[in-house]
């Protein structure tokens, strides 16, 4: 079996709080990771993502347990876990408005020990790939979000490291800008590199991860690819998708769902003209047979989304896990 990319062994990390008690961002994970795929980590603000993220770029060390990085220690090992990591950030983190694009890479190509005389054209290769050679003299602090987060990216990759680590680099980004930071991230994968990507947005994350982990107050709560932990899923609960519905149809249909205690969610979207609902597993022929008498005949349905999974596994908050690893 090949090293994995990244392996976490009971990793706990706890935090002192001055005039408090301990707090406990990580508790007994175990993780694998394997190389050369995109791989995403799920969870609400404080679940302990960035935490792990830390971690792994040895920003942290563990209170308890182990993390390896391609097989190197993060506490014992440190120098060569730095080595083989790139980091991504969103916001203005690790940039210098004052600088331009250039010397930020050419800054960030000394820092990472990228040989002289390999920096210019390392430089250039990377402004040209991330779309940003035209403005390779400007000052970073003129630059949009979008361009921002595609000089994260290369600064990244100055070291041309066969692991990234991005904490939500598309968070306030316009759609086009998203949308082509997303394919830069798949042509990565097509180049043998392994991604962990923290992300609140649900689409992204089952448009680019090969697999998703979810946590929650700092534990595993399920692990494996987009579809299987869709499937998974579908034994406790089923999407029903009716279709071309005007707000006023939309409307009389939740106005008729009351008597059904069984739906978990309702959601309208108003540009496919369409009302999902998620309920239990058992009670979807119940559920079928009323959007049925209410005259509608375009209903499909199917196993939950990505994002139906992720609240579904976040509204039990007991901190144990649901058995989804595969």
């Amino acid at each position: 079996m090949s090293t994995p990319a990244l392996h976490a062994d009971r990793l706990t990390r706890t935090f002192r709080v001055r005039g408090g008690p301990d707090r406990t961002a990580l508790t007994d994970v175990h993780l694998r990771l394997d190389a050369g795929a995109v791989h995403g980590l799920l969870g609400p603000n404080g679940a302990g993502k960035t935490t792990l993220c830390r971690i792994a770029s040895t920003v942290l060390t563990p209170t308890s347990g182990q993390l390896l990085v391609h097989g190197h220690d993060v506490a014992r090992e440190p120098a060569q876990v730095r080595r083989i990591i790139g980091i991504v950030f969103g916001g203005d983190r690790g940039l210098y408005g004052r600088l331009t694009a250039r010397e930020n890479l050419e800054f960030w190509c000394a820092m990472n020990g990228v040989p002289r005389s390999r920096t210019r054209s390392r430089v250039e290769q990377l402004l040209e790939r991330l779309g940003l050679a035209a403005r390779r003299d400007e000052l970073v602090e003129t630059f949009s979000r979008g361009m921002k987060q595609r000089l994260h990216l290369a600064r990244g990759l100055v070291a041309d490291p066969p692991l990234l680590l991005l904490d939500e680099p598309t968070v306030g980004m316009d759609p086009v800008s998203a949308h082509e930071f997303r394919r830069l991230i798949t042509e990565l994968r097509g180049e043998g590199r392994t991604v962990l990507l923290t992300t609140h947005d649900m689409a992204e994350a089952q448009a680019l991860c090969d697999t998703v982990t979810f946590i929650d107050a700092g534990r595993i709560v399920g692990t494996g690819t987009p579809q299987t932990v869709r499937t998974l899923r579908a034994e406790g609960g089923a999407r029903v998708r009716v279709h071309d519905l005007t707000p006023a149809a939309h409307a009389a249909l939740v106005e008729a769902l009351p008597g059904l205690d069984v739906v978990v969610s309702v959601e309208h979207d108003e540009q496919t003209r369409s009302t999902d609902l998620v309920v239990d597993t058992e009670a979807l022929p119940a559920l079928v047979e009323r959007v049925l008498t209410l005259g509608h005949r375009s209903v499909t349905t199917g196993p939950p989304s990505l994002e139906d999974v992720y609240l579904g596994l976040l509204t039990d908050r007991d901190g144990t896990d649901r058995g989804m690893e595969v």
